[in-house]
């Protein structure tokens, strides 16, 4: 797998591209070295890519169970530490179901989901970050 990230302006606001996709990402850092908003930042791409890995598992997961998925939304909130670099300390994924979907059921779907088949999970539980989750079914 390979990224290109592509200079966009004359501060840190980068274009982001991937040999296996078309799309681009726009990625800029935070205002005190100069970004301009142009982009997410960093370390909230660390989020989104935990939160994209852990649903998409945890969609098929709950499909092969044939649950009645009407929608997902995920909220995803790390906590840093103080010292830099300022690494994830902790972070907690919420899951917010909606549909005819078993309670018992969609705990062990994220189980597996987030520890077992998550490989962004296992790379920053690696690293000492401690992760969590839950889920509200609506």
């Amino acid at each position: 797998m390979k990224v290109y990230l592509n200079r966009k302006n004359n501060a840190v606001h980068f274009e982001a591209s991937s040999e296996l996709s078309t799309v681009k990402v726009n990625i800029d850092g935070s205002e005190s070295i100069g970004g301009e908003g142009k982009g997410v930042r960093p370390m909230e791409l660390i989020l989104m890519a935990l939160g994209s890995c852990s649903v998409f598992d945890l969609t098929t997961i709950l499909q092969k169970q044939r649950q009645e998925i009407e929608d997902i939304e995920v909220e995803i909130e790390g906590q840093r530490r103080d010292e830099i670099p300022n690494i994830f300390t902790s972070i907690h994924i919420n899951f917010v179901l909606k549909g005819q979907i078993d309670e018992v059921k969609a705990y062990k779907a994220a189980e597996l989901a987030v520890k077992k088949y998550c490989s962004v999970h296992d790379m920053l539980a690696a690293g000492g970050v401690d992760i969590t989750y839950s889920i509200k079914i609506n």
